[in-house]
């Protein structure tokens, strides 16, 4: 039995008329062994097809049993934009020129679906080879053919014509006003008595016949009801269809002084006022679980000039309402300012874990569409963190990360729960990518629909808050990545204004350009020009700013705020001063919600807009990927590193920019190739005793480029686990497709290393934020093209030099220190006594120095870092290797010292650590038994031998046989 609770406006005709339906079949009701004709109307639901003259092809599958949903297709037909796929026919091309065919003989034999595997239905598209041009329903749905159980007993309408909707709706047709008719038609799967009732008034009835024909006179408008019941002695089925007419001239009445677009909640939280901003709309009406979802009269949104409203009242404090408008009859959308939206297609995939009690889409209740959600009275969350202060935008050390990609459960608790890493990390800021409802679940977030809504894929909204307060209680900032230069098609606001046929937003959209404005644009072009988008995008700074506490936003394609329509990217770089003026009101708009917030712009366009921007204020991305890539990998083309510190961009030299240190230099983002993966796969290998290819001398080279990269005054910024050398391809499993998340590497002892390089760094900035501000740095700093990099600073509270040697080879440049007398190792330990300001440091391939005028203690290692050495400086053999039962062991000590040998396995766990006490520079030898070494035998696998004398470091793999 189908029962059809859809509410739609009937729009007819007072005389009888003939119905052609988008989809049809020569049989009612077709059963898994069927042989069925299939015939699609183009001229009908979204009209993909009208007036193509070309093959069509389907895309085609079944509903089953096994199906998770209307959208589950299995055993599917054909590839999608290839002709290999079912080809429909064109029965009647010159009298029925939209009319196209296919035949199935045999349902289950052609789908191929087993044995006691129930079919429910045929899911149908017809598209063009290419898939550009798809017939689908008139809400862009798609399309259902029920498959019948043999034998059943079932009852169904045949007019008004209905669309194949997975619950069918009735197809549009021209308006009327009461009194008028509607012709009634009903089938049975059998002989029975048949009855057709009209809002409770029976209208015609049928003895034992399997068809019934009636009339329904309407003469009143609001909710109307036709049922048919089939009676087949004593067992009854039925089928219903809600349908409703508006009053004769569309409600019209001025919407509540003083509340804004959206829902507001009034009268102890027992009503909701829904407010929609639609110009160009004719129509809307709110239905949900407040009216059966169905459309009533009191559902029916009045019209007050561009907006339509609606009061709905009897509502239950605490108690959640699922939601929809109607607009013009067709489109289905949640409201815009949503903070909470129900999708059809993707939210079975999201776990109970990470989103416990999420609240279910109403399948069957509507034909599809977002839905929202509204709780009023719902209760605050308590915020615990009151006494936080964000840390100033000058001191920013950001860690970017993906939600999906950090943690298994993919969840706010998950990334609450692995706060103090960061923390102990030292870093000040998270920058979470994008995470207000985007379409589907597996996204890096830069396809929004819906804006003020926490995306669930990543838990609930007050798990964000939870995190949100956990994060502030340990001092570190949240910083919410967004993408506003553009939305999906799901977006409402752009659902709304619609050209289907071009498959874009259509002209007169509100909020959209209809063709972008710039060359690098995805999806539909927002034009921040024009008051509606400038409106919703206040209310998204301040809803964000204040319901979530969000200390900031990146925003993402900021350049692309435009309206200086260009392919030209160099001319769209150009200084643009409305570009500016449109920031400058964001900008505005944050700082009179929350002051001090962060406004990071994804620019990257000319230093002169971007120096203005940041004399207003805002802070910039400074991308340096290639630069310092090219210095790990030891090459000297690309290696100037010198627009890594702002005041070496031009118009930002200039004193005015002194206390504005506004440009946040990174080496890696979501958006770049990762500095490990070009180290291990296009290093230079000139020097086979130091191959950057080699993963330990790649892991090196970058703690070096940690050091000069933390070591430069102003914000910074890494990407997840790039604090442990994360190696994987920016491409592996796709672009934006899901990536290995590798907690094991904090584990491994060389990974581990890189770890605590960027911790003592973010410690020293943290101690000394002022030096780390300062805009002028010192003479003999050199970050130019040669491999031999050098930060000089000289500040009244540290003065400190970073020099790194991003050669292959030895190189012993002359540094000049900021002050004469003794300067501490900061990173090895140690010190070295300066005298004329000048001193020569021989430096080995790969080998970086952080000298300090102070010996920082407490918090700040001075004696941790370990120096790695290689084969050509500091000897290791272990022979025979695979090792059987026992091996010698054998080192070349490159110097006399304190020596220890430990046995690592692969997780970065010590089996054995061992003292050998003070050694002299030579060779020395001990053996290895595989069954005593570690007090138990080992097993067969991989292992790592370190031997140690002082800080200097030899790794060498051991592998053990069966």
């Amino acid at each position: 039995m189908r029962k059809i609770l859809l509410a739609f406006v009937l729009l007819i005709t007072a005389s009888p008329a003939v119905y052609s339906q988008l989809l049809s079949t020569d049989i009612a009701f077709p059963t898994d062994a069927s042989t069925v004709v299939i015939t699609m109307d183009a001229s009908k639901g979204n009209k993909g097809l009208q007036g193509f003259t070309g093959q069509a092809y389907l895309h085609t599958g079944v509903i089953t049993s096994a199906s998770n949903s209307p959208t589950d297709w299995k055993y599917t037909k054909g590839t999608w934009g290839t002709s290999t796929a079912p080809v429909a026919t064109r029965p009647d091309p010159v009298n029925k020129p939209n009319t196209w065919q296919f035949t199935i003989n045999n349902i289950r034999s052609y789908y191929g679906v087993p044995a006691g595997e129930q079919i429910l239905y045929i899911t149908i598209l017809f598209r063009n080879e290419a898939g550009s041009l798809v017939q689908r329903n008139i809400d862009g749905s798609d399309m259902y053919i029920k498959v019948y159980p043999a034998n059943e007993f079932a009852v169904k309408f045949t007019s008004p014509a209905m669309q194949p909707t997975y619950i069918p709706a009735a197809e549009p047709f021209t308006a009327g006003t009461p009194p008028f008719t509607v012709p009634v038609t009903a089938v049975s799967s059998k002989n029975a008595n048949l009855t057709l009732r009209f809002n409770g008034s029976q209208i015609a009835t049928a003895s034992a016949a399997q068809i019934i024909n009636g009339t329904a006179n309407v003469t009143t408008t609001c909710e109307q009801q036709i049922i048919v019941d089939a009676d087949d002695n004593g067992t009854i089925k039925r089928d219903t269809f809600n349908f409703f007419v508006p009053q004769a001239s569309n409600p019209t009445g001025a919407r509540p002084a003083g509340r804004k677009d959206g829902i507001t909640f009034e009268d102890n939280n027992t009503k909701a006022v829904f407010i929609l901003y639609a110009p160009l709309k004719t129509k809307v009406s709110v239905i949900g679980d407040f009216s059966n979802w169905t459309q009533t009269c009191s559902g029916q949104m009045k019209k007050d000039g561009d907006y339509f409203w609606a009061e709905i009242t009897g509502l239950t404090p605490g108690t959640a309402y699922r939601f929809q408008y109607i607009v013009d009859d067709v489109i289905r959308i949640a409201d815009p300012y949503s903070e909470l939206v129900l999708d059809p297609n993707n939210d079975q995939y999201i776990n109970a874990t990470t989103y416990p009690n999420m609240p279910q889409y109403p399948t069957g209740k509507t034909s599809g569409g977002m839905v929202g959600v509204i709780i009023p009275g719902e209760t605050s969350y308590n915020w615990t963190s009151n006494s936080y202060v964000r840390p100033d935008k000058r001191d920013l050390m950001i860690y970017e990360l993906l939600v999906r990609d950090f943690g298994a459960l993919h969840s706010w608790q998950m990334l609450k729960d692995t706060l103090n890493y960061i923390k102990n990390l030292g870093f000040n800021a998270v920058q979470l990518m994008p995470f207000n409802e985007f379409d589907g679940n597996e996204s890096w977030g830069y396809n929004p629909m819906y804006f003020f809504a926490p995306d669930k894929y990543y838990g609930s909204k007050n798990g964000l808050k939870a995190f949100i307060d956990q994060a502030h209680s340990l001092g570190i900032a949240v910083i919410q990545d967004i993408a506003f230069n553009h939305a999906t098609g799901q977006s409402p606001l752009a659902a709304m204004w619609w050209n289907s046929t071009a498959n874009q937003t259509a002209a007169n959209n509100p909020y959209f350009y209809e063709t972008a404005q710039h060359p690098f644009n995805v999806f539909h072009d927002f034009n921040h020009n024009v008051e509606p988008t400038k409106y919703h995008v206040a209310r998204f700074i301040r809803h964000w700013l204040t319901e979530y506490r969000i200390d900031g936003f990146r925003w993402d394609l900021s350049k692309g705020f435009t309206n200086n329509y260009t392919t030209d990217v160099n001319a769209w770089n150009v200084y643009n001063q409305d570009r500016i003026n449109i920031w400058q009101r964001y900008y505005d708009s944050m700082q009179v919600v929350s002051p001090g917030s962060y406004c990071i712009l994804e620019h990257l366009g000319n230093d002169d807009e971007e120096a203005e921007l940041a004399k207003r204020g805002m802070m910039l991305w400074g991308i340096m990927n290639y630069q310092f890539a090219q210095n790990t990998k030891g090459y000297t083309s690309g290696a100037d590193i010198n627009r890594a510190f702002w005041k070496n961009r031009s118009f930002w030299s200039d004193v005015s920019f002194n206390d504005k240190p506004y440009l946040i230099t990174y080496a890696e983002s979501h958006d770049e190739q990762r500095i490990m993966f070009e180290n291990i796969n296009s290093g230079n290998t000139a020097n086979a005793g130091h191959n950057v290819k080699d993963t330990t001398v790649g892991l090196y080279r970058t703690e070096a480029m940690a050091a000069i990269l933390m070591g430069l005054p102003g914000p910074k910024m890494i990407w997840q686990f790039g604090e442990v050398g994360y190696d994987y391809d920016i491409n592996f499993n796709g672009r934006t497709g899901n990536k290995p998340i590798r907690w094991e590497y904090f584990q491994q002892v060389r990974r581990k290393r890189l770890y605590e390089v960027y911790s003592a760094m973010a410690k020293l900035r943290n101690q000394f934020k002022n030096t780390f501000r300062t805009p002028n740095l010192a003479l003999g700093t050199n970050l130019g093209s040669n491999l031999v990099k050098t930060i000089v600073v000289d500040h009244t509270d540290l003065k400190y030099v970073v020099v790194a040697n991003f050669d292959v080879v030895q190189q012993t440049p002359t540094v000049t220190f900021p002050a004469n007398g003794a300067f501490y190792d900061y990173t090895n330990g140690g010190t070295i006594t300066v005298s004329g300001n000048q001193q020569a440091v021989t430096l080995q391939p790969g080998q970086y120095k952080v000298y300090l005028n102070q010996n920082i203690s407490g918090g700040v290692v001075t004696n941790v870092r370990d120096v790695l050495a290689t084969n050509a400086d500091f000897g290791l053999f272990i022979y025979p290797n695979p090792v059987s039962l026992t091996a010698t062991v054998k080192y070349e000590l490159p110097k006399s010292g304190k020596v220890s040998v430990q046995l690592i396995n692969m997780q970065g766990q010590v089996l054995v650590s061992k003292n050998m006490g003070f050694q002299l520079k030579g060779f020395q030898v001990f053996e290895l038994d595989r069954n005593t070494i570690a007090g138990m035998p080992l097993t067969a696998g991989q292992y790592v031998l370190q031997v140690r004398v002082d800080n200097l470091v030899r790794y060498e793999k051991v592998m053990v046989q069966q």
